[in-house]
């Protein structure tokens, strides 16, 4: 620990001595906006003088995400090919010239001493042109099965940051450093009591009946900000299950279906749309259920309790399921596929209600893979880096 303190220390005396600029690229989702995000505010923190944009692609969530984070946001007209057969595919071509056009405009106009990509659209022509310009890249790649826009640029690249080993199957294995992914600030110090955790949630375990019944443990449910239907679903299926199970449940169904489910809400069951602070439903949980999207794998680490993973299977190169059996082959998870839920569920999360031992193991399995400071190690690769 004091190793890595020195090292962030000479890290930010570097930065003071010369003024330097960044762009940083990342979008589409929250899994490639909030590590752009993350590594902005690092940069900024150790040095207040040093110049950022982000470019992302136009009409996408980056384009109000990163000025709400206060920082100025240029957008590229760029798209991907849809999975189906559509019209809108033969525009692809044409935009990425634009978007390579665009790029080039916004290098030479802003001159960055170093170029960020987190993944999506975007980062594509930028970094593409950063490197035909001789400006040096870096790659932050989140998940454990990369994108294909990382792996494109992965040749061009001068160091790739990385939240999983065994990466050489994708990346050069000497541009690699295991870093981890950026994770909540105010997940790194909380030291919250589970009581004040449930009380925030108007929810409470009465301690006699806890020893009387079977389980008296508290589940919390994560499917994202919008939901996963898929989840919804279960848990609707399952509450007589798990008030047998004498479970306390909160239930975050995201904001698209709170209202199919808001009215499930009872002494018991806590459904609400969307989290405002994760550290307290963390800090209420016995046991979670998740999607396994690389930052919510990452955060998962971090708080280090039991988790039964239900990947979409509806991404790119289905990176969830790969993000859960990574942590599954280490026995650090339980995951269940969509597909299995049907006829596995009651019997695989059973084994979480009933063993105790396997869920201190699986608890402790997860938090030894964490790494907190994975955002101020992906700056520290920023060192030394110049045009």
């Amino acid at each position: 620990m004091q190793k890595s303190q020195k090292s962030h220390r000479l890290t930010h005396w570097i930065y003071s001595v010369k003024r330097f600029r960044y762009i940083i690229s990342g979008g589409g989702t929250g899994g490639h906006i909030y590590p752009a995000i993350a590594i902005a505010q690092e940069i900024q923190r150790r040095n207040p003088d040093a110049e950022i944009m982000f470019v992302g692609a136009r009409d996408r969530m980056e384009m109000q995400k990163v000025p709400k984070a206060g920082f100025p946001i240029r957008g590229l007209w760029i798209a991907g090919f849809q999975r189906r057969l559509t019209f809108k595919n033969l525009w692809v071509p044409i935009k990425l010239i634009v978007s390579l056009l665009q790029s080039v405009f916004l290098i030479k106009s802003f001159r960055p001493n170093v170029v960020i990509g987190t993944g999506g659209y975007a980062s594509g022509p930028l970094l593409r042109v950063a490197n035909l310009f001789g400006i040096p890249t870096v790659i932050q790649e989140q998940n454990s099965y990369p994108g294909v826009t990382n792996k494109m640029l992965a040749s061009g690249a001068k160091k790739i940051c990385v939240a999983y080993k065994n990466m050489e199957r994708f990346f050069p294995k000497e541009k690699i450093v295991l870093t981890g992914n950026p994770v909540r600030q105010d997940l790194l110090h909380a030291n919250i009591e589970p009581s004040k955790a449930l009380a925030y949630f108007d929810l409470s375990i009465n301690s006699d009946n806890q020893q009387k019944t079977k389980s008296g443990l508290v589940l919390l449910v994560l499917g994202g900000s919008l939901g996963a239907r898929r989840i919804n679903k279960l848990i609707a299926e399952k509450l007589n299950f798990f008030n047998t199970h004498d479970l306390t449940v909160i239930w975050q169904c995201g904001a698209y279906y709170y209202s199919d489910y808001q009215n499930l809400s009872s002494a018991k069951v806590k459904v609400v749309s969307f989290i405002d602070d994760m550290a307290k439903a963390y800090a209420a949980a016995d046991i979670i259920i998740s999607r396994s999207g690389a930052l919510s794998v990452s955060e998962l680490a971090l708080v280090g309790k039991p988790v039964l993973f239900i990947p979409s299977p509806n991404v790119a190169e289905d990176h969830q399921t790969k993000n859960a059996e990574a942590l599954v082959h280490q026995g650090a998870a339980l995951m269940l596929k969509e597909d299995a839920l049907e006829g596995g569920f009651e019997a695989e999360f059973t084994r979480l209600l009933v063993d105790k031992s396997c869920r201190e193991a699986l608890g402790k399995a997860i938090k030894s893979m964490a790494m907190p400071d994975a955002t101020a190690d992906i700056v520290d690769q920023l060192k030394g880096l110049s045009s």
